[in-house]
């Protein structure tokens, strides 16, 4: 059995309104702001992946927890930052093992 990538689009937006619990009109508000860019098929339907998902829940959350837009593209944007430095040292790491085992 093939896993999907998180990163395919598959959802539309009803459907993801209805995966984080948000009018549809909010997912467009975020997306206008720039918190997400879901893909486009060939028609212009946005299409919401598994990763879009997530991103979404976190900016509801935020929402939630009183942070205005501009605060929850700071938080999110910080967030991806450190996931990015993370998979770097892990990628960094494991190429020094990778040396010391030649030894």
């Amino acid at each position: 059995m093939t896993t999907r990538d998180s990163r395919t689009p598959v959802y539309g937006i009803a459907v993801a309104a209805q995966l984080v619990d948000l009018p549809e009109a909010t997912i467009r508000l975020f997306e206008s702001k720039g918190l997400l860019v879901p893909a486009r098929s060939d028609g212009g339907t946005r299409r919401y992946s598994d990763d879009d998902i997530t991103r979404l829940r976190r900016a509801a959350e935020l929402r939630g927890d009183g942070l205005n837009i501009a605060g929850i593209a700071r938080v999110l944007d910080l967030q991806d930052e450190n996931e990015g430095l993370r998979d770097a040292l892990d990628a960094g790491r494991e190429e020094a093992r990778t040396r010391a085992d030649r030894r």
